[in-house]
């Protein structure tokens, strides 16, 4: 497993809870921050994915 696919659920787990943590609160920032850091990790988590195919269709 490639180290972005790791990173990039790591991100999505912590822009989870800040999106959260934002709706409780009522703070539309914290809330903004952790959808960016979601959609940040997804897209991290999509590279590594890739990486992964890359390596594995190539046999190493």
């Amino acid at each position: 497993m490639d180290k972005d696919r790791v990173a990039g659920v790591g991100n999505q787990i912590k822009g989870t809870v800040k999106e959260m943590a934002g709706k409780v609160t009522g703070d539309a920032k914290l809330e903004a921050e952790g959808k960016a850091d979601k959609a940040a990790g997804k897209v991290q988590n999509a590279v590594g994915g890739a990486k992964d195919a890359a390596r594995d269709a190539t046999g190493n």
